[in-house]
């Protein structure tokens, strides 16, 4: 068992989710940042799903019951093993009875914390992933939370360091528009890939919302609720748009204008409040 001494602001199980459900009203959920998890994984010899701790803003504190190899990747964070410092994107050993103390980054927001073996919690419709919004999964991890080990890994693992670019103070990320890019004005279009938007501390896993310009709409009709994907920029009444992550639901009747591209979802996950965000249309 590793022991949750303190989990930070925000720490949750996670693993590449439970796609599938939307017709029974539950998302995919799953990591925020699914590349991170996925190394995370590969750098402890475990397969690319298995379920991995998700923290937000560090602040981690776990006691490990048995030794244990783990890693942590995603936003970069001070990382100490008892006495001794620990660095992020390689293997870490930890022995049995050790702390494990993770501090809070200075870019990025999300850190995963992966064990050689998985998270061994009992699956909810195929996933140990917690999604906020459906209130299904794991709950959120608690002083004395106790999760157990698995034994899901494959081989042991042949590199000690994988070097990843650390994410940026701002990000530029890549757009495609509609599926309701028609319902706007031409000039919200010209607003969206032109202006900066800041992230507003009303953010979670669910979606981010951002502070900039109105975009002006041409329909100023509602729409029933759509099936939407991650990444999906959805416009309310304020012109502002909310952009739709890991644990996001349908459409809440206003229109999509634009859905960010494939390559640059897993960058959204680590989008942090106060951060910056420009669009780029392809």
């Amino acid at each position: 068992m590793i022991e949750i001494i303190h989990p930070g602001p925000l720490g949750t199980v996670q693993d590449l989710g439970r796609p599938g459900h939307a017709g029974l009203g539950v998302g995919a959920s799953g990591a925020a940042d699914r590349s991170s998890l996925r190394l995370a994984n590969r750098l402890v010899g475990n397969p690319e799903r298995a379920a991995a701790v998700e923290l937000t803003f560090g602040g981690l504190r776990a006691r490990f019951g048995r030794a244990a190899t783990v890693a942590l990747t995603g936003a970069p964070c001070p990382v100490r093993v008892g006495v001794r410092a620990a660095a992020v994107n390689g293997p870490i050993y930890v022995r049995a009875g050790e702390e494990l103390t993770v501090g809070p980054p200075e870019r990025g927001l999300r850190t995963y914390l992966a064990v050689r073996g998985g998270i061994d919690v009992p699956p909810v419709l195929g996933s140990r992933s917690t999604d906020l919004l459906s209130q299904i999964g794991p709950p959120v991890l608690r002083p004395g939370s106790m999760l157990p080990i698995g034994d899901e890994a494959e081989g042991w693992p042949n590199v000690d360091l994988a070097p990843r670019a650390e994410p940026a103070a701002g990000a530029a990320l890549r757009i495609l528009l509609g599926p309701r890019d028609g319902w706007y004005l031409p000039e919200a279009i010209d607003l969206l890939c032109s202006h900066e938007f800041q992230v507003s501390a009303q953010s979670n896993r669910i979606g981010a919302r951002l502070d900039g310009p109105s975009l002006p709409r041409a329909v100023h009709e509602q729409l029933p609720p759509e099936g939407m994907v991650r990444g999906a920029l959805q416009v309310p009444p304020d012109g502002r748009p909310i952009l739709f992550l890991a644990d996001h639901p349908v459409t809440g009747g206003y229109p999509v204008i634009a859905v960010v591209s494939g390559p640059d979802l897993d960058r959204t996950g680590q989008l942090r409040p106060g951060g910056r965000v420009r669009f780029q249309l392809v």
